[in-house]
Order: structure tokens, then sequence, then C-alpha cells
């Protein structure tokens, strides 16, 4: 997982790719892999897309329906 330290800067981290994700996701649900389909270029790889998806996951920011396989973003409280 890419954070930002004194070699990786914020431009190139995981955090600053959380917003891509909470955009795409404030009008409506979206499938895993149209939403990466979507904004591929906007990440360095799939793994770094998924590492994305994972830290929101954990933070609370968006939740996963397995039986849709959809994204949602979470209320924030």
């Amino acid at each position: 997982m890419f954070l930002p330290n004194k070699t990786i800067p914020y431009s190139d981290s995981v955090i600053a790719r959380f917003p891509i994700i909470i955009d795409a996701l404030k009008d409506s649900k979206q499938n895993i892999h149209s939403l990466y389909k979507k904004n591929k270029k906007k990440f360095l790889n799939i793994q770094n897309y998924i590492e994305t998806l994972d830290c929101l996951f954990a933070l609370g920011r968006i939740d996963f329906d397995e039986t849709k396989e959809e994204i949602r973003l979470c209320s924030v409280k």
C-alpha cells in the first residue's frame, strides 16, 4: 500500500485516490468492474485500485453488496 512518506509523494499515494471513488459513487451505486473501467487511467494499476477500495471500506466510507456486486457510498455520520 502506498501511503505518503519521505519517498512517496501524496499525489502517488492511495489516499490521493479516495476522491476518485467517492466522486464516482456520489450519484449512484456502481459495479466494481464498470467503476474500474471508467476510472482506470486515474490509477497506477489494478492493485492500486483494489487498495483504494480496501482502505475506503476499512474506513467505513463504502459498502459492498455481494449479491448485486455493487459498491455504494456510505452516509457520513
